[in-house]
């Protein structure tokens, strides 16, 4: 249990899981910043903000938590569904493990085991590509697993193998949903989140392949993606960023998921109206448009793109009662709610929307020296943001300003975080 060690070096970060938001994302950005500096955590009331029993570890958390303690070779305690408590004390950077499934913990990987997170893929005996999987029963959020993974892919050096100079790029192929109530979506993610990493952070293109959609509406249905992945090379620091001056509205991109042609027509004319109305020189793009498999799922998505590059999207799977609307009526509450809440976006002149706001908090805190994003006029933090925030403090020390400017770590790919903090390292 916490505390029980001889030395308080080891006694591991608490955090209280009722803080702010309460939710899945605080366990998923602390087991993000453990997993990359070997600092233990313990959590407790885990989504303790959630009713009732809906709280604690859901198997969509506990997919993540799995995955990183196999690849970082850590121990833990309370890692089952359900369970509002957990322990997680990660080994050493690129670790890997075997699961030792009698006792729910984890030990070191021993070189004569084949088992743990990577499958290596070789070429004429080199080494080019390292892939992993995670199943999921459910449609539990994909996109989600991916935020509590995508530090540690990018930043902790499990690419970079003895005697082989290059970065080895990794496949991540994740089961679960796709399209998912009050979650990301893959095409948020694709057209949001992973242009603005790599344009705006200089983080490699991450790539995706959608092999199945998975839905929580209408019939639940369990799909799979896959992300390659180049990590940073050994030794790297993520350079401090600034997001600045977003510049004027360029682009809208539309993407919609309906049962049937006419409704995604409908959706389109509606949209393409509206969008005109309120900026008659911006170009409209429909980058998808695809029949959503059931009556009961509508998807909307728009994304702004700036002169400067800058892209802010909103979203909604509709998932209210649609017993006694007709198919137009619900296209007009998804397009009227969607373009309601991007106008309110473009308003406030920030650079970042209010989804990628608490997703950009781990970059700040890992990047060098001070980043700064200019969240807009009269806006304060999301809750979720904030909650970020506070994490990264209590577990790595990089505090925010009023402001929302962090700085940084300067954490360099593949370091051992413990020695920087004077920590001797535990066999």
């Amino acid at each position: 249990m916490p505390g029980q060690e001889s030395s308080k070096s080891h006694i591991p970060v608490h955090l209280d899981g009722t803080t702010l938001e309460g939710g899945g994302q605080l366990l998923r950005l602390a087991l993000s910043l453990s997993s990359l500096t070997q600092i233990p955590i313990y959590i407790t009331d885990i989504r303790g903000k959630r009713p009732g029993k809906v709280s604690g570890l859901k198997a969509s958390h506990l997919a993540g938590v799995k995955w990183l303690a196999n690849a970082t070779a850590a121990t833990t305690e309370g890692m089952e569904v359900k369970s509002r408590q957990l322990v997680f004390r990660p080994s050493s950077i690129g670790a890997e493990t075997r699961v030792n499934r009698d006792q729910n913990q984890h030990a070191a990987r021993k070189e004569d085991e084949k088992e743990g997170v990577w499958e290596d893929i070789f070429d004429d005996g080199r080494l080019v590509r390292r892939q992993s999987y995670i199943p999921m029963s459910s449609p539990g959020s994909i996109l989600l697993i991916l935020q509590a993974i995508l530090p540690y892919l990018l930043l902790s050096n499990c690419s970079n193998m003895d005697g082989q100079k290059t970065v080895v790029p990794l496949r991540v192929t994740i089961e679960g949903g796709t399209n998912v109530s009050s979650s990301p979506s893959i095409e948020y993610t694709r057209q949001v989140l992973l242009p603005m990493l790599s344009q705006k952070l200089s983080v490699p293109l991450i790539t995706t392949m959608l092999h199945k959609r998975g839905w929580s509406t209408g019939r639940s249905e369990v799909g799979s993606v896959t992300f390659d992945v180049e990590p940073l090379p050994s030794a790297s620091i993520l350079p401090t960023f600034s997001f600045q001056d977003r510049g004027g509205l360029v682009k809208v991109h539309v993407s919609v998921l309906a049962p049937e042609a006419t409704a995604r027509r409908r959706i389109r004319d509606k949209v393409t109206a509206q969008l005109l109305a309120y900026n008659s020189e911006i170009e409209i793009m429909f980058p998808v448009d695809e029949n959503s498999g059931s009556e009961k799922r509508f998807y909307l998505l728009l994304v702004a793109e700036t002169s400067n590059g800058y892209r802010l999207g909103r979203d909604w799977l509709f998932d209210e009662k649609a017993r006694g609307l007709s198919t137009d009526q619900v296209c007009e509450k998804l397009v009227s709610k969607v373009m309601k809440d991007l106008k309110k976006e473009m308003k406030h002149g920030g650079c970042v929307d209010e989804y990628m706001q608490d997703q950009i908090v781990v970059f700040q805190a890992l990047a060098a020296r001070k980043a700064e994003i200019d969240f807009g006029n009269d806006r304060e933090a999301t809750l979720h943001t904030k909650t970020a925030r506070w994490v990264t403090d209590q577990v790595v020390g990089a505090g925010f300003d009023e402001l929302g400017r962090c700085q940084g770590l300067g954490y360099a790919v593949g370091e051992d975080f413990q020695k920087r903090r004077g920590v001797p390292v535990q066999a």
